[in-house]
Order: structure tokens, then sequence, then C-alpha cells
């Protein structure tokens, strides 16, 4: 029986940071058992035909050069106490260190008619490759559940492709977990005239179908009904991208400790077993910010809970601070990005919040081609700490983001934004006397009189 110093269980972004810090200075394996290991947040890009399929095939050379073997195959059982992996050809391998990076699932809801044909998900290889070859047959109609991020990148693609699109969240804005409603108006507005109709405040109760999905029922007694397709054709689909859970099989009554939203670690990622670990969307853990267990699931919270940890097995001493949710977006010609606890995330913690509001132009207006940039600063009225921000814009937002996640790591109050030293360019800025984060800082401070 082959023994490693270090196996890893899975192989997406958490399992290749892992091997690139540790395949060089350990006896180390990764497993996986998928063909590929995906670029998730490009598959919309591929059904709308922006990049070929095979780009969003992660090269096994990122495992394999970093120094650890890559094992093709899935575990069926972990025998925690002897420290041996069973693979389902009941091949067996031991370890001294187990890390456990199985990323998460999406959710399919267990309504009636979910098993019904051209019901699915959108994560994997297999379901690329699905939805590619019905687009590509002439798929008439798509329904899409749920108006995140993935929700909304698979329906404009559909839209580019020429398929009639019928987005459905129980939410009353778009993007409820990115940005606020009173900055997605304007998102909803550019969605219509991309020609996807949007049913908000509703949820899916039932699909109806004899062996393919044929209506989608709706929890206010509306309908969306496909029409019969034609020869190759479909006629439609359902696909779900209303939210991930853990994927924690392997350790179930295992003695792992698992909270609601996945594998419970500390700031380390240890579990409560020695020499387990576990990192990335198959765990829980907590926000930054308030301290409380959050949903973290994003491929920038994997990597470095993965690099922390394999730092940590080279003798290192670094901690996890909690996941901020730094994200970003693109819907039609506006780009956003949301940092943070929205205002009405903040509210349900208990905070007592205080907006600010900026809008200026992402060049000087006298120069051509400038276009509108909004922003949303949520803030502690107690404390004046920055709590969460959000911006609008048509042109990238990340950076921005990721200097106010910054800020909101370091405890910034809404003081120290007001006091932000900027640059200013006619090309790449509006003019010396703004800044957007300053604006939207001295918008609250100008409310409460600080």
């Amino acid at each position: 029986m082959e023994k490693y110093e270090i196996v890893v269980i899975g192989g997406g972004p958490a399992g290749v940071s892992l091997a690139k810090v540790l395949g060089k200075t350990s006896k180390m394996a990764i497993i996986r058992p998928e063909d590929y290991s995906m670029i998730y947040c490009a598959l919309p890009y591929a059904i709308e035909g922006l990049i070929e399929n095979e780009k969003t095939f992660k090269s096994d050379n990122l495992v394999t050069d970093a120094g650890a073997e890559l094992i093709r195959n899935t575990v069926k059982e972990i025998d925690f106490k002897n420290k041996v992996l069973i693979f389902t050809d009941n091949v067996k391998i031991s370890f001294d260190k187990l890390i456990i990076a199985t990323g998460a699932v999406p959710f399919l809801p267990p309504i009636p008619g979910s098993t019904l044909k051209g019901v699915g998900a959108f994560k994997t290889q297999d379901d690329l490759e699905w939805i590619e070859g019905l687009v590509s047959k002439g798929l008439k109609k798509a329904v899409v559940v749920g108006a995140g991020a993935i929700g909304i990148e698979l329906a404009q693609a559909f839209s580019y492709r020429k398929v009639a699109v019928d987005l459905v969240d129980m939410g009353d804005s778009v993007l409820p977990n990115l940005v606020d409603a009173d900055m997605s108006g304007v998102l909803s507005t550019e969605l219509e005239r991309e020609w996807i109709k949007l049913h908000l405040k509703s949820k899916v109760i039932e699909l109806k179908g004899s062996e393919h999905v044929e209506s989608v029922v709706l929890d206010n007694g509306s309908t969306i009904d496909f029409e019969p397709g034609q020869g190759e054709e479909c006629a439609g689909i359902v696909i779900f991208a209303a939210g991930m859970k853990p994927e924690i099989s392997l350790v179930k009554d295992s003695g792992v400790e698992l909270g609601r939203d996945g594998i419970i670690v500390n700031d380390r990622m240890e579990t409560n077993i020695k020499d387990i670990y576990a990192v990335g969307d198959c765990t829980q853990f907590k926000s930054g910010i308030s301290g409380q267990a959050i949903s973290g699931k994003l491929a920038t919270n994997a990597v470095p809970m993965a690099k922390i940890l394999g730092f940590n097995l080279k003798g290192q001493n670094r901690s996890y601070p909690g996941f901020y949710n730094g994200a970003a977006t693109k819907v039609g010609k506006y780009f956003i990005g949301g940092t943070g606890l929205s205002e009405v995330a903040a509210k349900a913690l208990g905070y007592d919040t205080i907006c600010g509001y900026s809008e200026v132009t992402t060049k000087f207006p006298i120069m051509p081609g400038a276009k509108k940039k909004r922003m949303k600063l949520v803030a502690d009225k107690s404390t004046h700490r920055i709590l969460g921000a959000q911006i609008v814009s048509e042109e990238s937002v990340v950076g921005r983001i990721d200097l106010l996640t910054f800020a909101i790591q370091k405890k910034s109050t809404i003081e120290d934004l007001s006091a932000l030293s900027y640059a200013s360019q006619p090309h790449q800025s509006f003019y010396p006397a703004a800044n957007i984060v300053v604006l939207a800082a001295e918008d609250i401070r100008q409310k409460q009189g600080w």
C-alpha cells in the first residue's frame, strides 16, 4: 500500500494551491475524480461562445509540475483510525495528514418534477457539455432559477445564443447577495433589455411533464411553459443556480465535526481530529466582520485558506481572518462588485447601519468615453466602522473593491476613508477634486454630523 505524507481529496482551486505550496517538499498526492479541474466562473462564457469549452479545463501540469502526484480516482471511504483511504476500485493508500477539499455541489430543491429530463445544475464538465450540446441543436427556451452571479451570467449566455430566457428568484432584486436593491435597479433594466424575462419575488414549487420538463410552476400561481421541440430541437430546460451545498458525504457519521454549512475548522484549517484538515467550499467558517458563521463559497476564499494551511504545514504560523466575500460580476454594460456586508445582511445581524452614496464618471467628464460609476458604503453607526461597499460602473470595479475589502479587513472607519489619499488622471479617474470612495464617506459624515 502506497503511503504519502500529505493527501488532498479534491483537485479544485484549493487542491491546486496546496500542491503549489507543498508539492516539492512533501510526498504528496492530489486525488481528483473528475476528468479536469474546471475554471468554474468561466463556464457561462463557454456557453456564450466567447471561449472554447476546453479553455475552462485546467492543465494537470498545475499539480504535477508543482511536484505532487495526481491520482485520478474516487474515494469511497476514509479509515480515520488507520489513516487509510479506500477507492471505489478497492485500491488503498495511507497518509500521515489528510486535507479534505471536496468543494460544494449545486443545490437542487426536492420539489415535484425535479428528476424530469431537462432539469439540471451548472457546475461540472458534464453540465457544460450537456447544455452546450442542446444550444447547438437549437434549444428554444431556458429557465434559470437563481439571480446570483452564476445564474445571471448563464441567463445572459443563453440570450446571446438566441435562446429565450426566464430568470426566477425569490428575492425582490437581482444579485441580492452582492448588492442591495437600491443599487440593482439599472441591472434589472439591463437584463430586460437583453430579452431576459425576470420573475422576482417568485419561487419554483413544481416542475411538470411526462418524461421531459414541460412547464415550471411558480408560487404565485403562474406557469412558464415550453413549446414542443421539432426534430433534434429541445423545447426547454430548467437550470438551478440557486445555491451550493458542501460536499461532505465522505465525512458524515465519521466523528469530524460538521456545521450547517460544512466541516467546522479553526483559523488554521484544523478539524477536531488530529492530522485531518479541511479547506474551501466544503468548510464552515466565520465572517471576518461579525465573527458569526456565514457562507463563503468562493474560489477567492478557498485559495487563501489552502495557502495558509500549506504554509503552516511547512512550519509557519499563519491564521485565516474570516470571509469578507469580495466578488464581482457583469450584467450587460455594467460591472458590479460588492464586499463585506450588504445593508440588508448587516441589519439582519443586528447592526445599526448608516449608508453613504457617491457617483462620478470613470474619466474626467470632459474626456471622450467617460461613463458613470456609482458607489454605496455601509457603516456601523455606533463605531463608524465600514461594514460593506458596493459599486456599479460601466468599467471594471475589481481594483476598487479590493481596496475596500482591505479597508474592511483593517477595521477602517468612515473617517479613515474620508481621509483617503488618492491618484487622479484624465483617462483613469474623475477630477482630482473628488474621489468616489471619499465622496461616499463624506456623504455619511454630512448626514451624521461626524
